[in-house]
């Protein structure tokens, strides 16, 4: 196409969830206040697990870590999405739509494998109990957290990169509530066959990656726990349980949307919004409702800081 037929556009049109005025306000409560809950339920545990010694471990600081990828997460979609359900012609500047394409890829690769490093830390803890202060070491965790932060890196770029670039000219309507690469490369004037095989392929490197880094893992890990003591096993088993629940509901969206797509435009919105909205706000329920370290903490942080401003 030549380039004196195409027009720089500015922004794109998102056909957000519903076209329903009474859904869109049902919509706008009910998203505002499990983004509360995302935001406020994270926070809580980060500030738990900075505060309290008896959390000050490698298993926590990784868990500390996962809730500030989820909190963030959430907000790059999720604050915009209900903004939207207030307002007639749903609007997004192509800036601030190329920074939802970079951060989502971004941090979601970085989740990825931040899970894969948490799989590892439970293997050497049960498979490798002696030495698990040894090999999981303040220094060695941040390196992996590090590790982690900088594959989302490259993997967010190598989506900017590549969309930024694209040649938009003709409709510029999303049928989504936030700026995603499959919908952008539909959008663009060029034959997006050969673009849609390597985007589908760079998430399957990350994604598939991963996830297999994590049945590796917890199929260790579960020989282990089976040939270990009863109530060892029980505790063990109790605690990777939810380390697998978390994996699920995270990687089964994802590797739907970006790597084995269905092309259901209803499917694709329902596991945008469950892996950007409840996988963050599941995360801190599983965490904190399941693992008794974590009450024992909020008992001592309510008793310490809040207990002591009603008994001066």
């Amino acid at each position: 196409m030549d380039e004196g037929n195409q027009s720089v556009v500015t922004e794109f049109i998102l056909w957000g969830l519903s076209n329903s005025k009474n859904l869109q306000v049902l919509l706008f409560l009910m998203f505002l206040i499990l983004y509360l809950l995302i935001v406020s339920g994270n926070i809580v545990i980060m500030v738990l697990i900075t505060t309290d010694h008896h959390l000050h471990s490698p298993m926590y600081f990784l868990l500390a870590n996962l809730s500030f990828v989820d909190m963030w997460l959430s907000s790059v979609t999720t604050p915009k999405m209900i903004s939207d359900f207030l307002i007639e012609k749903k609007t997004i500047s192509f800036v601030f739509c190329m920074s939802q394409v970079f951060f989502v890829h971004c941090i979601g690769a970085g989740e990825m494998m931040l899970l894969v490093v948490m799989a590892y830390d439970r293997y050497v803890a049960i498979c490798k109990p002696l030495h698990y202060f040894t090999i999981m070491n303040l220094k060695r965790c941040t390196g992996l957290v590090l590790i982690s932060w900088t594959t989302g890196f490259v993997h967010g770029m190598s989506h900017l990169v590549v969309i930024v670039e694209l040649p938009f000219c003709g409709p510029k309507e999303i049928d989504s509530f936030f700026c995603d690469v499959p919908l952008l490369i539909k959008l663009a004037c060029i034959d997006s066959h050969n673009l849609d095989i390597l985007t589908n392929a760079d998430c399957g490197v990350v994604a598939v990656t991963c996830f297999i880094l994590l049945l590796i893992s917890y199929t260790f890990i579960l020989i282990s726990v089976l040939q270990s003591s009863k109530s060892g096993a029980s505790k063990a088993l109790s605690t990777c349980s939810a380390h697998v629940i978390v994996v699920m509901i995270f990687f089964v969206p994802c590797l739907f949307i970006y790597v084995w797509p269905l092309n259901i435009v209803w499917l694709d919105k329902f596991f945008a919004v469950f892996y950007s909205v409840f996988t963050p706000l599941l995360n801190p329920a599983i965490y904190t409702l399941r693992n008794k370290e974590m009450k024992n903490a909020m008992k001592r942080f309510i008793s310490k800081y809040l207990g002591s401003k009603w008994n001066p």
